[in-house]
């Protein structure tokens, strides 16, 4: 096999990875862990979340073809990303919220993050998260405009992802965190890079610097806040950061893409 095709067998495999982590679509036979396949794979995330993104835009577009309002579609959107994904991101915004704030110790913290019931601070993160989702949807409107802002957020949420994973340690010593290993240098600038354009493509040079902006401030205090009260991150506390940055996307294109443009 020559060097080129070697090169696009391990873009394929990285993608099928990718993909396997963030959507339920069955694009690979096995979810490989315990070595470093899974945190090499991670500078494709970004391109596993424009597809999700994609596929939202689809369904606004449908939705808005039958006639439905803008509302309806929206929520037809957001449930349409949530049954690719698996609810997976928005688990891990639950369980983070109800560990960090639900939790005296940082072993309580983790244990609460590791059970399947929701509490209180859960359901009101998981309100938040698609209230404010929809409401930014609600605004945009136009189809063309959903669909641009679901690329940007969706794309520039899980381009982070990998460098957050290589900044702030393991909270465990088992857990998806732990097995996917720390992403190299590689892929955390070609994550970088993939979601920075998506997101100038998508809203234009001085939006994607504002949503560049408040994705490090973000992910900085997010990374604080998780070394602070558990020492590192977990898996969910990985949902978490996707969840907060694709609401902000959201929100700075709310904010600049008006109804009809």
């Amino acid at each position: 096999m020559t060097p080129r095709a070697d090169i696009l067998k391990d873009v394929v495999a990285d993608l099928r990875i990718a993909a396997s982590f963030v959507t339920i679509m069955p694009v690979a036979s096995s979810k490989p862990s315990g070595d470093s396949a899974i945190a090499r794979a991670t500078w494709a995330l970004p391109v596993a979340g424009l597809l999700v993104g994609l596929a939202g835009a689809l369904a606004y577009k449908i939705a808005i073809r039958l006639g439905l309002a803008p509302n309806l579609a929206a929520l037809l959107t957001l449930a349409t990303t949530a049954l690719i994904t698996g609810a997976l991101h928005e688990d891990g915004l639950a369980d983070t919220a109800d560990g960090l704030g639900g939790g005296y110790t940082r072993e309580r913290k983790l244990e609460i993050m590791r059970d399947s019931r929701i509490g209180t601070y859960g359901v009101c993160a998981l309100i938040l998260s698609f209230g404010l989702r929809w409401s930014a949807l609600v605004a945009i409107a136009s189809p063309w405009g959903v669909m641009l802002a679901l690329i940007a957020a969706h794309a520039a949420s899980r381009a982070g992802v990998p460098a957050f994973m290589s900044l702030v340690p393991p909270a465990r010593r088992d857990g998806l965190a732990a097995s996917a290993g720390t992403p190299p240098g590689r892929s955390v600038a070609i994550a970088f890079a993939v979601g920075t354009l998506a997101l100038a493509l998508a809203l234009g040079p001085a939006k994607a610097l504002v949503g560049l902006v408040l994705l490090s401030i973000a992910g900085l205090t997010l990374a604080r806040l998780a070394i602070r009260q558990i020492g590192g991150q977990t898996g969910d506390i990985l949902g978490a950061f996707e969840q907060a940055c694709e609401i902000l996307i959201l929100l700075v294109a709310a904010a600049f893409l008006h109804a009809g443009g």
